[in-house]
């Protein structure tokens, strides 16, 4: 095969099975694979609570040329319906980390396969692996990645494709760039923007009223209303500044600010990507803090009525004797002052069942400490929600109160008033009434 790597930058002719269907077994790729030659092992990669597949697998072939022409004739056969994606398996981490060779392709067609990516890139050298990303339910996003052996490769397939019509669609070929190097250009450009967002602002400010509106704090090269497709103003637009300080100056005193009966929001302008990136940062950072509190989930206790004068070194001290503390917090507020309550995380939940048993209601100096599991917010109030709806009888059954007038006199008393058939009414009385 032309262009293929030889023997000795592969000791062992295996190959990496992705995309792999979950009931994709052992059994099934032998299967599939033995008819190409001698296999000297399958291992499809696995969970190892759950057990269930990752989705990929390597075949060792006995010979390299078999897995060289297994690669070249089954790669992206189905196996359950499913396209598999074949390529060598890299060793060397490194080559797939760097970059290098590696191709970015977006404004893909939505049916465009695996495959057609291939042949339509695989004539500018050998390619180690190809792929458009999918959703959940298998749909392409519209973009991918080929990843060449070579740079020059690489450059000769950007030089050649970049900007070409592809199944009616213009699509954008470049270098990929790793995701720290995009983050750290995000982080660069943050603070060198330009261009600011405005919304919530009323639908009568135009062009000129927007640009009137911001200019007192900069040069503006542009501004922008937004409008619909009948040239209705949607209350939202963008303002270009020529240098980034002005930009800045102008979020920092007019977010915020009430304008005609409204709130502005002013903000730096991320494009599609950058507000992508933004809400997947707060996702991934939202799922963290779910899983580490997972994690200490049973372990960490909370504490509060607490004295002002304990610290972390105190309340540490007095929770050891219940059993092995990996962590003792007293919060505090900016200005180093305890907020009168902390944590404290044992090794094992019964270590921590213990000191809630030993320590709740006990004076820590000068007062009783209230001791307690650590909880979400969120179910901390339906646990409170809960017990309020578990109350809402027993107040039913309360005596109501009503007031009871004295005729002549503004002062009145409150008393429960019952009829015969115990359902509350208002009485009003005067001694000429008896």
């Amino acid at each position: 095969m032309e262009g293929a790597i030889s023997n000795n930058s592969l000791p062992m002719a295996t190959l990496y099975i992705g995309d792999l269907h979950p009931n994709g077994t052992e059994a099934v790729l032998h299967e599939k694979f033995s008819a190409i030659g001698p296999i000297l092992s399958i291992r499809v990669c696995r969970d190892r609570s759950t057990r269930r597949s990752l989705g990929y697998a390597y075949v060792n072939f006995q010979n390299y040329e078999d897995a060289a022409r297994a690669l070249e004739t089954m790669n992206y056969d189905l196996i359950y319906g499913k396209p598999i994606r074949i390529m060598w398996y890299q060793r060397d981490a490194t080559l797939r980390k760097s970059g290098i060779g590696n191709v970015f392709i977006k404004n893909l067609e939505k049916h465009i396969t695996n495959r057609e990516i291939y042949n339509t890139f695989s004539i500018f050298g050998n390619i180690l692996s190809c792929k458009v990303v999918t959703d959940e339910r298998g749909i392409s996003k519209g973009y991918g990645f080929v990843h060449f052996d070579t740079e020059e490769a690489a450059n000769e397939a950007i030089s050649k494709l970049n900007g070409i019509v592809f199944n009616g669609k213009k699509v954008y070929v470049g270098n990929f760039i790793p995701r720290i190097q995009r983050e750290n250009c995000l982080d660069r450009y943050k603070f060198n923007f330009t261009n600011i967002y405005i919304k919530n602002f009323e639908e009568d400010l135009d062009d000129e009223k927007l640009k009137k509106l911001f200019e007192k704090y900069g040069n503006i090269t542009s501004a922008k209303a937004m409008t619909d497709e009948f040239g209705k103003l949607r209350g939202f637009g963008f303002v270009n500044f020529e240098n980034s300080e002005d930009a800045q100056q102008a979020i920092e005193e007019m977010n915020g600010k009430e304008l005609n009966g409204k709130i502005l929001y002013v903000g730096w302008a991320r494009g599609k990507s950058g507000r992508a990136n933004y809400v997947h940062q707060i996702i991934k950072e939202s799922d963290a803090r779910y899983k580490n509190f997972k994690y200490y989930q049973g372990l960490n206790v909370f504490i509060k009525n607490l004295d002002n004068t304990i610290d972390d070194q105190n309340l540490a001290r007095e929770f050891l004797p219940f059993g092995t503390i990996t962590s003792a917090k007293v919060m505090t507020d900016a200005n180093g002052n305890s907020k009168g309550f902390g944590f404290v995380c044992f090794s094992t939940p019964e270590e921590a069942n213990r000191a809630i048993a030993n320590m709740n209601g006990k004076f820590l100096i000068s007062k009783p400490l209230y001791v307690t599991l650590a909880k979400k917010k969120d179910d901390r109030r339906a646990e409170i929600a809960s017990r309020y709806l578990e109350r809402i009888p027993e107040i039913a059954m309360q005596p109501h109160y009503y007031p009871i007038y004295q005729l002549g006199s503004p002062e009145y008393c409150i008393s429960p008033m019952f009829s015969m058939d115990n359902s509350c009414f208002p009485m009003y009385t005067n001694s000429a009434f008896y």
